[in-house]
């Protein structure tokens, strides 16, 4: 297998990263690269520098993340919170390869203890490396291993309890393209105790720069699996899961639709089941609306619908877990 090789800056030392189109392999152990805390790294000022570009790679492309089974994550908020995350669990599958950091900056509280390289670059840089307008307030970027819990599943991989630990309740999203929605809900999956997340084909990727800020790292903290309606019914019925559709209307236009209530969620409270959601714009597929029980929430008024993570945020809410 081959590997892309990245000079990193101040270090003259060479990184080898193999690709990984599947799981996010578990980090091996590497030599410590670039500087302590203590020492002072050379500055970055041009966005031509080979570490930078590969940085930018990471940020814009999908295909070149997966490769590299790296992401790029902006803000020392949603570092931290990964990192809280990967310490209450022990989690040696996400590590944090290097931090970024603006010249003469102070490193971040709660960052201050990582082993990871440090970086410094200009302000030019950090917002070519950010992709925000203005960097004032920012304070961090980090280059972050995909996480194990995160698949592509192949057309015979079906080791679900490699997937999901837990199947009780796992949040299905079905062509959801907005990054800011999907990371919105990648967020609300892991604050309401969900178990994991599928995405159906025409998903976004939920490593994208967009969703990542909208997740806050929420894509690090909860497994998520990328496949097709084969590979969900094949979880489906190993499990004996039922599939819930969110349906934007009472109306029985389509087959018969329940109104989300306490008394509904209530009776499958012992249910293991899949939520699924479409998208703003197209709402449910055809497969979805055949497979899916349809269930609807009730609103007051002339209102039609809600966006789909406002909506999926009460259907989380209401679906969740009852034990902790």
């Amino acid at each position: 297998m081959q590997c892309a090789s990245i000079l990193y800056p101040h270090t003259h030392k060479i990184w080898c990263f193999k690709p990984s189109l599947s799981a996010a392999p578990p980090p091996q152990q590497q030599q410590q690269q670039g500087t302590s805390h203590d020492e002072k790294p050379k500055l970055i000022t041009s966005a031509s520098n080979p570490f930078v570009k590969h940085c930018l790679k990471l940020r814009n492309s999908s295909s070149y993340r997966r490769a590299h089974a790296s992401a790029l994550v902006v803000g020392a908020t949603p570092i931290r919170e990964i990192r809280r995350f990967q310490e209450s669990l022990q989690d040696e599958s996400v590590s944090m390869d290097c931090l970024i950091l603006p010249d003469k900056a102070e490193i971040p509280d709660g960052l201050d203890k990582s082993t990871a390289s440090i970086v410094r670059v200009s302000s030019v840089v950090m917002r070519k490396l950010s992709g925000l307008q203005t960097t004032d307030s920012l304070d961090a970027i980090a280059l972050m291993k995909i996480p194990a819990s995160f698949f592509n599943v192949d057309n015979d991989q079906k080791n679900y309890q490699k997937w999901f630990p837990s199947v009780h309740r796992i949040l299905v999203l079905d062509g959801i393209q907005d990054p800011g929605n999907l990371g919105t809900l990648l967020r609300s999956a892991v604050a309401f105790r969900w178990d994991g997340v599928f995405l159906l084909p025409g998903c976004c990727d939920p490593l994208n720069e967009k969703a990542l800020r909208a997740s806050r790292g929420a894509s690090f903290q909860i497994p998520v699996v990328c496949g097709s309606w084969n590979h969900l019914e094949s979880l489906k019925e190993e499990f004996q899961m039922k599939l819930l559709g969110g349906y934007p209307e009472l109306e029985e236009l389509v087959k018969p639709v329940c109104s989300l209530s306490p008394t509904f969620c209530d009776s499958l409270s012992d249910t293991p089941l899949c939520l699924v959601l479409g998208s703003e714009g197209r709402g449910l597929s055809q497969k979805s609306l055949h497979l899916c029980e349809l269930v609807s929430i009730a609103m007051a008024g002339e209102y039609e619908s809600l966006n789909v993570s406002v909506a999926g945020g009460i259907f989380l809410y209401m679906l969740q877990p009852k034990n902790p």
